[in-house]
């Protein structure tokens, strides 16, 4: 099991920017994906939710509270309340067992004891049984420490009423990612394949060999050799109770998973990886055989690493897999960052007047470029201290993937075949001035976290000048201009926000409830592409705190308060940050509760 953290997400309908439009019918389980609620893995950690210890007080408080996501702590509440009247016997062991295996991990968060849980939910057979995993010598550590936590989910499923409220709370889920979630997953599929220019082996052949007695013959066995395909998969599993923040991945045989809140946008974050090793693994084995012919080579190369850190799997053939996964994820996220600002620059670069403004976009431009290639080192540097100890190589090779636009899987062969272990001696060493320079950068962005000034400069003007628009009531000409402008800057924040800006205020004056309406739904999904760009870039923190207030007042004036209270704590939890809206949202929120 793996867990990756990722950044929070809440609501965001509008579509993203991303190298490949997703064509219209692209559907996902042609490549092997779904996305379904996993109905085990309901019933595991509602009866992890179900333990109570006491407090200080006395008072009677759950033993865990994971940070879940807006829509997961409404659904944890419904769930708490369907469940009051749960057996008080077996709540009470329900409490034993968790309290006693959270005082055995006292280093760890309640996201990491929730962790092996989730794998063991996918050990236990289907509904109703839930039954006990038949092999369990291969099954991990961590797994086999909460197995025993197995009985009291079968309890629980059969005593409990959540038996009754299961198809309910399926649907609710399925609700809730069938808009955000899985919008984001087929672009972050496209955008993926379409760079590799392959598709996902659904299907392994496997050899297996049969034995049979020769009729007639007491003495004599036949033995034969079959072929038996096996299909694999690709899950993306929401989970309302799922630690926001995390992103829980398992990979069991054929079998891959990857657990997230049901409204998360997927586009940039690690299920990246989940769903590039799910591509790549095949591809990895159908080449063992070259793979052997360089076995010794990376495995000198691996046991060096091993000795700083011998928590690295000493696998070599997992190595070359992570190495791929982590280069493909690294090159394919710089290919597509670099060609949207090639991309904005050319148009300021046709919009410059003086050559003198063309040299300095150009100038601005290869200042980027370099700073977004110190970042791909700084990434494939870490993943190498991982034990990924070809991220390296694989990434060099992956340009050619690049320019000529074979199939990934076609190309693995010469790149195996290709390998040269004398030029990977020193290869990390050698952007040692690539990671300074990027670490430098990161803190920079962390003390000033503004937009890069290809992306920025260009906007600033014109949005004064709109301002004034805007300010003397002229919206129609305001929303005109500015809909231009964000043909020229796709994905720029701020223009989002001064659409929504200016649709809200010229809703305000219109009488017609059907304009009115329309007008307000254009504002709300301008609000919402500035929080879904907040989870792909860093933006600046007072112009999101803006954003959800104006998008909570919206929930707020259609009377969806629950919403609108989610959404101001979205605005509180960036703090008083100079320029936001902090104070508005701790009185609206403040408000709301007390006419509730």
């Amino acid at each position: 099991m793996k867990r990756a953290v990722f950044a929070f997400v809440f609501f965001a309908l509008a579509a993203s920017v991303s190298a490949q439009a997703v064509p219209t019918g692209f559907d996902l389980s042609n490549y092997g994906v779904k996305i379904e609620p996993d109905k085990r893995l309901i019933i595991v950690l509602a009866a992890l939710d179900a333990a109570r210890t006491t407090n200080e007080s006395g008072e009677s408080v759950p033993v865990l509270n994971t940070k879940l996501s807006p829509e997961g702590e409404k659904f944890r509440e419904q769930l708490r309340s369907d469940l009051v009247a749960l057996n008080s016997d077996l709540r009470q062991r329900i409490s034993s067992f968790v309290i006693q295996y959270k005082k055995r991990n006292p280093e760890a968060t309640d996201a990491e004891i929730v962790a092996p849980f989730v794998s063991m939910a996918y050990v236990l057979g289907p509904l109703p049984d839930l039954a006990d995993p038949v092999v369990t010598s291969d099954l991990p550590g961590n797994l086999l420490d909460v197995l025993d936590f197995a009985p009291l989910v079968r309890d629980f499923y059969r005593r409990s009423s959540i038996s009754g409220n299961l198809n309910d709370y399926v649907k609710a889920y399925q609700k809730i990612s069938d808009g955000q979630l899985r919008s984001s997953s087929r672009e972050m599929v496209n955008d993926l394949l379409n760079y590799l220019h392959t598709r996902p082996q659904l299907y392994f052949a496997e050899k297996i060999r049969t034995q049979t007695q020769k009729t007639g013959s007491k003495n004599t066995t036949l033995v034969k050799t079959e072929i038996r395909d096996r299909e694999r998969r690709f899950s993306i599993v929401p989970e309302m109770l799922a630690p926001s923040g995390d992103i829980i991945y398992l990979n069991v045989k054929d079998e891959y998973f990857v657990v997230v809140p049901p409204d998360t946008d997927v586009t940039f974050s690690e299920v990246r990886r989940g769903f590039l090793q799910f591509v790549i693994d095949p591809i990895v084995i159908n080449n063992a055989k070259d793979i052997a012919t360089i076995r010794d080579s990376v495995k000198t190369i691996l046991e060096e690493r091993r000795k700083i850190d011998p928590k690295i799997s000493p696998d070599v053939y997992l190595t070359i897999s992570r190495s791929l996964v982590a280069a493909i994820d690294a090159k394919q996220s710089e290919n597509l960052k670099r060609s949207l600002t090639l991309e904005r620059s050319r148009r300021r670069i046709d919009q410059a007047k003086t050559v003198e403004e063309k040299k300095a976009i150009s100038a601005e431009l290869q200042k980027y470029e370099a700073g977004l290639a110190d970042e791909t080192a700084l990434q494939l540097s870490e993943d190498y201290d991982k034990g990924a100890v070809l991220v390296f190589y694989f990434a060099e090779q992956l340009k050619g993937v690049e320019d000529s636009g074979f199939d990934i899987a076609s190309s693995m062969r010469e790149m195996i075949l290709s390998f040269d272990p004398a030029k990977e001696t020193g290869r990390y060493s050698s952007f040692a001035d690539a990671r300074s320079r990027a670490l430098a950068a990161r803190e920079e962005r962390k003390r000033n976290p503004v937009q890069n000034v290809i992306a920025v400069n260009p906007v600033t003007n014109r949005l004064v000048d709109i301002q004034k628009l805007i300010d003397a009531k002229n919206y129609k000409q305001a929303e005109s201009e500015l809909k231009t402008l964000l043909e020229q800057n796709p994905g720029e924040p701020r223009i989002y926000y001064n659409i929504g800006r200016a649709a809200s205020l010229s809703a305000q004056n219109l009488t017609d409830e059907a304009r009115q309406k329309a007008k307000l739904l254009e504002a709300k999904v301008a609000y919402e592409n500035v929080v879904r760009i907040s989870q792909k870039e860093k933006i600046d923190s007072a112009l999101l705190s803006l954003s959800y207030v104006a998008l909570a007042k919206i929930y707020e004036f259609y009377d969806n308060n629950t919403y609108a209270i989610g959404v101001y704590d979205a605005a509180i939890k960036l703090g008083n940050v100079a320029g936001g809206a902090y104070n508005e949202a701790i009185a609206a929120k403040q408000r709301l509760l007390k006419d509730q």
